[in-house]
């Protein structure tokens, strides 16, 4: 199955690596590029990730990489991955949308 990174997504990633290389560039670079690698594994498994508790919809599920959960919606041929964020937060309904989502 075809995955699909939205705008917010990439951007949270962006933000993820920037905090963690104030510490160290280079563990900020391996970090985000195996949170991408896990989420990309969603590929031969889509449904792999649990439901969003929040949000109890089947289509909107969330795979948790270490202290982050990547949050992503099931469409017919492809999987969006709509955001990536701290586990410990409440996820924005911005961070959803999916509209902004080309085909």
């Amino acid at each position: 199955m075809k995955i699909k990174w939205s705008h917010e997504a990439l951007e949270r990633l962006i933000e993820i690596e920037d905090y963690i290389s104030q510490g160290s560039p280079a563990r900020a670079i391996q970090f985000v590029e195996q949170l991408i690698e896990h989420a990309e594994s969603l590929s031969d498994k889509p449904r792999l990730g649990r439901i969003v508790p929040e949000l109890a919809n089947p289509d909107m599920r969330e795979l948790i990489f270490k202290k982050y959960r990547i949050v992503y919606r099931l469409e017919k041929n492809r999987i969006i991955i709509l955001t990536v964020f701290e586990g410990h937060r409440m996820p924005r309904s911005a961070e959803f949308d999916v509209a902004q989502i080309k085909p």
